[in-house]
């Protein structure tokens, strides 16, 4: 949530972050307005409260009943516009929380200026782009060569966009995501098993709604909403909180399978599973306090590569510019791996940090140890790391001259034995 304070004191701060993230800056303008006609309500409203108050005692102590009537038919006319009022307070009040709900996180100054994705900024690269002695296949040939992927039998149990993997296929993915769990752990995250259905108010806490209403999956009778990301339930195991500060920072990791309805654009990744409704995920998630967090963001980053790196993956750290970045981000990281097949990098982890944007949502605090006001931690979140665009980056780095794929080291003590993926 943005903090209105902020529009209050600073409006040419926001309406900076608001261009440099090529959106509209109208709305600090709108906000002015309904916080300016929000305070004058209330100020009217206070005042004809305290008017009936004081009328109200000198009823009391009328001696006069022609002057008492009077009076009390006055105060019926002043209750009337007071209840009026009330409830254009409620309707402004009920605006200006949707509007300032749209007003994306503010940016940090080291995020670099960009129009769009084409203007990030790649950091480095590690490890070198593999060479082939073959022409390396796409996962969508490799898979339904090896008989570990289907996409007819997704299609034809839901519809397009959805896949089925069979055998070594369905175990390599399981592998995958056990061993990101086992690492995280390692790398002093506490696992998390979570509900894949939330409620309204935890997607808002999170800062999902009602940015991201049309891209969501939910219960048309009940208030439930199947999971975008982990990063939701975990903003919400603290809600309305006030945290020990001798526990922070508290580092969670997380497997959910994630619901996203996806707005493709025809003829963009039509092929594979690049892009899909539904996706598996192991999420990194961290409360700190603020001074921290742009430490805890460098050790998320950190334990992010690692997964690239021990999966044996080329990749690279971009850093996403201004027009780029995501809604509640203040400045982000993401690790793209090289898929030979496809001919492509692809994302595979998006590390943010959100500083006090989603606590402020979620109302997540702290009580500093010197005492005083509780102040709003500050969360962070990354992909450690998503599915299937690791799962493809496996399978097209690892292919053989015969179509068969040997499963990295890491993977092998979850599949049952299985080295080389060979046809079935």
């Amino acid at each position: 949530m943005f903090d209105i304070n902020l529009i209050r004191e600073n409006p040419d701060l926001v309406r900076k972050t608001l261009a440099d993230r090529q959106m509209d800056t109208a709305v600090v303008d709108r906000v002015t307005e309904l916080d300016a006609e929000r305070r004058g309500l209330l100020t009217r409203v206070e005042a004809l409260k305290a008017e009936r108050n004081n009328v109200s005692r000198e009823i009391g102590k009328s001696k006069d009943p022609a002057e008492r009537q009077a009076k009390i038919e006055a105060m019926r006319v002043v209750g009337d516009e007071i209840a009026a009022l009330d409830e254009r307070v409620r309707q402004v009040d009920e605006t200006l929380t949707a509007t300032v709900s749209g007003i994306p996180n503010l940016l940090r100054p080291e995020v670099p200026y960009g129009k769009d994705e084409h203007e990030n900024v790649v950091l480095r690269q590690v490890g070198e782009v593999k060479q082939f002695d073959f022409a390396p296949l796409p996962h969508w040939d490799l898979g339904t060569r090896l008989g570990i992927l289907n996409f007819d039998q997704g299609v034809k149990v839901t519809g397009s966009r959805f896949y089925v993997l069979s055998g070594a296929g369905a175990r390599l993915q399981r592998a995958l995501i056990a061993w990101m769990l086992d690492l995280h752990i390692r790398q002093g995250y506490r696992e998390e098993y979570l509900p894949f259905m939330v409620k309204e108010a935890t997607l808002y806490a999170a800062g999902q709604l009602p940015k991201f209403f049309d891209n969501l999956y939910r219960d048309a009778e009940e208030d439930y909403w199947m999971v975008p990301t982990a990063e939701v339930p975990l903003t919400g195991l603290h809600m309305d909180e006030i945290l020990d500060p001798a526990a922070l920072p508290i580092r969670y990791t997380a497997y959910t399978p994630c619901f996203r309805r996806e707005k493709m654009s025809a003829g963009r990744d039509v092929r594979g599973i690049k892009r899909g409704h539904q996706f598996d995920k192991v999420e990194m998630y961290i409360y700190c306090k603020p001074e921290e967090s742009m430490n805890e963001l460098q050790k998320m980053l950190a334990d992010a590569e690692q997964t690239c790196a021990q999966l044996g993956l080329t990749y690279r750290i971009l850093q996403l510019c201004t027009g780029d970045l995501g809604f509640n981000a203040s400045i982000t990281y993401d690790l793209e791996v090289w898929a030979p097949g496809c001919g492509e990098w692809l994302e595979v982890s998006s590390v943010s940090n959100v500083q006090d944007f989603q606590a402020r949502r979620a109302n997540v605090k702290y009580r500093p140890e010197e005492g005083g006001k509780a102040r709003l931690v500050h969360t962070l979140n990354g992909s450690g790391l998503g599915m299937p665009r690791t799962m493809i980056a496996v399978l097209e780095n690892y292919q053989q001259p015969d179509g068969s794929i040997v499963v990295p080291e890491v993977l092998r003590p979850w599949m049952g034995g299985i080295d080389v993926i060979r046809p079935d």
